[in-house]
Order: C-alpha cells, then structure tokens, then sequence
C-alpha cells in the first residue's frame, strides 16, 4: 500500500534548525525570520477607507504556504488602524467586518515608544542635591507641614512659617533625555516622599541614605516640571499622577482638579 506523504514533516525539513515547530498541534511557530517573512506593499488609491484581505500567501517573498489571513481596516491616508487574525475555515460576512470596526476593545494599533523589557530595567543614577531647604506653596497660598502625628504631609495656612517642612530636592539621571527625575528629601532627616496610588496620601519613608542608584524603588521618585511660576511633580510609579493638595488636608496623590497639582518653589534665603 502507498505511503501517504506527510506534508507536515515535508514542511519541518524546509525550514532552518534554528525556527520552531510543533508537531502537537500540526502548526509552524514562527519565531525566527526566514525566507517566509511576510511584508505588505503599499495599498492601492481605490483601497483607501475599505475592508481588505491580506493573505501571507498573497505577500510572501518567496513561499506560497497560506495558514492564516489577516483582515485590516485601512483610513484614508493609507494607515492600518485595526487589524485581526482569521483561520481559513472561518467564514466572515459584512455585517461582521461592521462590528470589527466599531468594536472598541477591538485590537488597535499603536506605536510602543518602549517596550517592557526597557521599562523594567530602567535605571536611575544619582547626580548631586540642586535645591536645599526650600518649601513648597500651592495656590491656595497653603504651606506644607507635617500632620499631628508626625507620619504624614499636609496643606496649611501658616502663621508661623517656621513649621515648614524644609525639602532637599536631588536630581537623578536616566535614559529619559526629556524627563528631569528628582526625589524630595525632607532636610536634615533621612525621610523622603513616597508616592502612593491615587487620593492616597503619600508617604514618609526612612531611608539609611540617599540612594546612590534607583531601580525598584520608583515611589520615591518624581518627574520635576517647570512651567513658569509653577511646578509639578509627576509620580515615575504612578505616571499621570501629581503630588497634590487640597485645603486643609492630607498630601496625596492626583491626576488634577479637585487637587491642586501646582506648587512653587520657594528657595532658601538664608
């Protein structure tokens, strides 16, 4: 009797030692670029704001095997906006091709600036100390102080300014060429501000001292923003998130109004 030919072990041998295959589930990982690497050529005028097609088998440099098919949505310039991977036995109709399109959990396509990987590994690397005992003001004209139990940051109007927490602000270097990240250091103490999540109040925490290099610890760190009269301090552990006030309450933190996220900066005269 004739062998039947095992298409799938044909298929095993084409390919380099170094890419993957499965023979569980009859399927070709492909993790390693080969000569089976699909690109799409720019789209036609009259393809512009319609559903298309697009088969590896259409597009392949070089081989014709077809597993799946993709189903895009272009925009008008040109640009693949959404994007979805379909088995050949399965069948779709316009009305799904609707629902692709206005379906908003649907896979968008976006550009990724940094991949975890980098995020994860981001080093902080300490540079020198650029502020000394200087205060913070918000616009409701509010120092800041420590509470009565001596564990947390508050907003106040004071009479006697000599209650003010005193901070001392060190600056940090990174790979983020746009971002200044600096920690606030209350002065003469080893007690730093530490971001917590949203509307909770941050944090004091003691530190044996200045960290030399921060990767891990990113609560104590802030992206310093100057604009002006005005100052922001974004959370690197919690990005959209501010040190902020409100009147007579706690230090926490806030992504804006009903906080208040601007402060000035008032240096030490003396």
């Amino acid at each position: 009797m004739a062998k039947v030919p095992d298409l799938f072990e044909d298929l095993k041998n084409c390919y380099s030692e170094n890419e993957e295959y499965s023979s569980e589930n009859g399927q070709l990982s492909l993790n390693q670029k080969s000569f089976y690497d699909v690109s799409y050529n720019p789209l036609p005028k009259d393809c512009m704001d319609k559903f298309m097609f697009l088969s590896t088998s259409e597009t392949s440099k070089t081989s014709q095997l077809t597993f799946k098919e993709s189903v895009v949505v272009v925009a008008a310039n040109g640009k693949v906006l959404k994007k979805r991977r379909l088995s050949f036995n399965q069948f779709i109709t316009d009305d799904d091709l609707e629902a692709i399109t206005n379906d908003p959990e649907e896979e968008i396509i976006q550009p990724r600036f940094a991949t975890n990987s980098f995020q994860n590994n981001m080093k902080y690397t300490f540079s020198r100390v650029i502020k000394h005992r200087c205060t913070l003001n918000d616009t409701l004209h509010q120092s800041i102080t420590l509470d009565t139990s001596g564990k947390y940051l508050m907003a106040t109007a004071l009479n006697n300014l000599d209650q003010e927490v005193k901070f001392d602000m060190g600056a940090y270097k990174s790979n983020e060429e746009t971002k200044f990240p600096v920690t606030l250091r209350i002065s003469e103490t080893r007690l730093f501000v530490s971001a917590q999540s949203e509307n909770v109040p941050v944090l004091l925490k003691e530190m044996p001292e200045t960290p030399k290099t921060i990767r891990d610890e990113t609560n104590l760190l802030f992206f310093w923003e100057h604009h002006g009269t005005k100052d922001y301090f974004e959370s690197v552990a919690y990005p959209k998130l501010f040190i902020a006030t409100k009147q007579d309450g706690l230090v926490h933190m806030a992504s804006g109004q009903p906080s208040i996220t601007d402060f000035q900066i008032v240096e030490n005269q003396s």
